[in-house]
């Protein structure tokens, strides 16, 4: 696959329409071609402590974001054409079904390709295959791993060794 656009969320809590932030990046022709990294101001608007000692955002970050639905509005165009590719894409597949549901936004079925599911059928023997293991693996060095955009680019560099 030479064409698609990885994505990664974050979220406050353990609601999955708590997106927080989001990384997208943008590959064509096997190369990265553009990325993307916004805050988003998440619904419900709380932060459990767990979220936040993975990700290390909280409430203040967010205050003045800007909704999903506005934040999609941004991304939707760079999205246009191309299967969207994550590391737990059920997590991620989730996170976007339920925002596009909470706000009332007609779901356009984008095609989800799961890097943590190729990466088990593909790559054996590994001690575990989480997202920082396997872009190692993959000759990608992860320094910023739960930071959404940073860990959209592992994603996409995973994505072009083993998709």
């Amino acid at each position: 696959m030479k064409d698609f656009a990885a994505i990664d969320f974050e979220t406050a809590n353990r609601e999955r329409t708590s997106v927080c932030s989001v990384g997208i990046v943008i590959v064509r022709d096997g190369a990265v071609a553009d990325s993307f990294y916004r805050l988003i101001h998440p619904y419900p608007n709380y932060y459990n402590r767990f979220c936040t000692e993975v990700h290390g955002l909280c409430s203040r970050d967010t205050e003045e974001a800007p909704s999903f639905p506005d934040v999609w509005a941004e991304i939707a165009p760079r999205l246009e054409g191309l299967p969207l590719v994550a590391h737990n894409s059920p997590f991620d597949e989730g996170c976007l079904k339920a925002v596009f549901s909470h706000y009332g936004m007609p779901y356009p079925d984008y095609p989800f390709h799961c890097t943590l599911r190729a990466a088990r059928r593909m790559l054996k023997g590994l001690p575990n295959y989480q997202l920082h293991t396997v872009s190692q693996v993959c000759g990608y060095d992860l320094l910023n791993h739960h930071h959404a955009l940073a860990d959209a680019e592992a994603c996409a560099r995973i994505a072009l060794k083993i998709l």
